[in-house]
């Protein structure tokens, strides 16, 4: 048998001015002018390293009396060995323009103040040897690769451009390259010839509105393989050539699937066409670049092997959230991994089972309990972001998950859906912050989550609960409080009693944030019987650590 208490205490709210949500990073924004689109012509030879570039920029000025156009590009300085990129010239509609190239920002002096509403197209002519950004060299059998990796801040060391995820735009990769080589990047195939002298050139078309990180360039000897069509959109794999038959095998598994889930579980797929690559570029896991994610050499085993796996379903997830859903501003980017983290479980719950849903869940658990050991002030939003390579990190994932189970075990797993499918069908294509998913889940549920998004976005710590236990004859009086060093917490706690006569009582206790008194809560089992064990969050819906002792 097992019972359910349920003990409300009043909590009083008391937020801190220290969690208003106001936060920014260190990227100078200029919300006056709206890249639309790059149009980037890329030559590669093996006879050096070097990048021949073309850039056409597509600018829209949306506020008057601007007269310059500010690009990222890693310039050449002594301090980088003659790495670096040069530009040779500007043009606007066939006429030279002024720039300056310093700092690693291409400043254009357009010569005019643009009138408001106005595109103004330029073409940044430039080469060098990438410092980052791209990697040119041997993959693990040896053989010369040209691969992009440019999380998060580093396509500007090779490509020009607003090197930040507020200003998405539309891509054309039209890649020059020898021609034993096959190339690939986002979007779809507009054109692949050989044009002499040993070289060809294939030309790909995004369509789609891409944050800077996402763009991508694989140049090697692959084998490619197009392994299924799922709503008329190609799904491929490019791997090794050596790679042909493991590297098959491993992709052909679950991306068909993870397509199907998450349209119907969020919305749109905005792509038209998904292709798995291998990549030495990406050394540590995956990559979610738009329509085509990479993903390390290593990946390729020819067993299916259930960790790669899980990477490709995280990088899937990640075409809805980070690409198609892109946050504002890089304090956000748990609107990113936390999202792939959480719906690549969300997957492994209806394709492998609950079980294998939890065990994900209590990992990632464990994994925020370690993190604080070492760091407790750490805010999964922080208030200033200055290293532009340096935005990311375990929380953002394993915590950013988390604080959506959460929610979805607060609001209801319909509500919730509910809520993120409207989230979703706002800002596909375009940027939110975590204030606006805070606005579609209350609009959805009729909550007021302001305290729930205080708590756990904008201060550090997680809850640690001291749970105690005495049992006085048939009486069980349980009692629950908070003992973490800083930061108090508002949120319900399920304890179950476990007794020797195999039944168990479930009691749901509070913990609240207020400063003027008890931060936890007190109560008694009704069964009676001698206690077995006492078990705190039996169902796994709290982050939170806890030690339990009784008598």
């Amino acid at each position: 048998m097992t019972s359910r208490l349920t003990f409300l205490m009043a909590m009083m709210l008391v937020v801190s001015p220290a969690l208003a949500q106001e936060y920014s990073d260190s990227y100078p924004k200029n919300t006056g002018i709206d890249i639309q689109g790059y149009v980037f012509e890329i030559n590669l030879t093996d006879d050096d390293d070097i990048v021949h570039g073309r850039t056409t920029v597509d600018a829209r000025y949306v506020d008057a009396g601007q007269s310059q156009l500010r690009l990222d590009l890693i310039g050449k300085t002594e301090g980088r060995e003659g790495r670096g990129m040069e530009v040779q010239r500007v043009t606007h509609r066939g006429e030279e323009l002024s720039f300056a190239h310093a700092n690693d920002a291409l400043v254009i002096d357009l010569g005019m103040d643009v009138p408001a509403g106005q595109r103004v197209e330029v073409v940044v002519e430039y080469s060098g040897t990438p410092v980052d950004g791209m990697d040119i060299g041997p993959n693990k059998y040896g053989d010369r690769t040209f691969f992009s990796d440019n999380w998060s801040s580093r396509v500007r060391n090779w490509l020009p451009v607003v090197d930040h995820p507020y200003d998405k735009a539309t891509t054309e990769m039209i890649i020059t390259h020898p021609a034993r080589y096959q190339s690939t990047s986002n979007g779809v195939l507009k054109e692949s010839s050989n044009v002499g002298n040993g070289m060809k050139m294939t030309h790909w078309v995004n369509d789609v509105p891409t944050a800077t990180w996402l763009y991508f360039i694989g140049v090697a000897e692959m084998a490619m393989e197009v392994v299924d069509t799922w709503n008329g959109i190609p799904i491929e794999t490019w791997v090794y050539w050596q790679d042909r038959d493991k590297g098959f095998y491993d992709f052909a598994e679950p991306s068909k699937a993870v397509l199907a889930y998450y349209e119907d579980l969020i919305g749109p797929y905005v792509n038209k066409r998904l292709g798995n690559i291998v990549s030495n570029a990406t050394p540590g896991g995956g990559m979610e670049a738009a329509s085509i994610p990479a993903y390390a050499d290593r990946s390729v085993s020819g067993n299916r092997d259930r960790r790669w796996q899980h990477v490709i379903i995280h990088e899937i997830a990640h075409q809805w959230f980070g690409n198609a859903v892109t946050e504002y501003h890089w304090n956000d980017v748990w609107l990113s991994e936390g999202f792939a983290t959480y719906y690549t479980l969300l997957f492994r719950e209806h394709h492998y089972g609950r079980d294998n849903f939890y065990q994900g869940l209590k990992q990632s658990r464990q994994t925020v309990r370690n993190f604080y050991e070492d760091d407790w002030e750490f805010a999964l939003v922080r208030p200033y972001i200055e290293d532009l390579n340096n935005v990311s990190g375990a929380m953002m994932y394993q915590k950013g998950a988390w604080v959506l189970h959460m929610l979805r075990e607060r609001l209801g797993t319909a509500t919730y859906h509910a809520g993120i499918r409207t989230y979703y069908a706002e800002y596909m294509n375009k940027n939110a912050q975590s204030a606006d998913l805070r606005r579609h889940l209350e609009e959805a549920s009729g909550d007021d989550l302001k305290q729930f998004f205080d708590q756990w976005l904008f201060q550090g710590g997680i809850p640690h609960l001291d749970v105690t236990w005495i049992q006085d004859g048939d009486k069980v009086a349980i009692e629950v409080d908070q003992t973490q060093p800083d930061f108090l917490f508002a949120a319900d706690v399920e304890v179950r009693i476990v007794y020797e006569d195999g039944n168990s009582e479930d009691l749901v206790m509070s913990i609240t944030d207020s400063d003027s008194g008890s931060t936890g809560s007190s109560a008694s089992g009704q069964h009676g019987g001698r206690v077995a064990e006492v078990i705190v969050d039996p169902n796994t819906r709290l982050l939170a650590s806890w030690t339990v002792n009784g008598q």
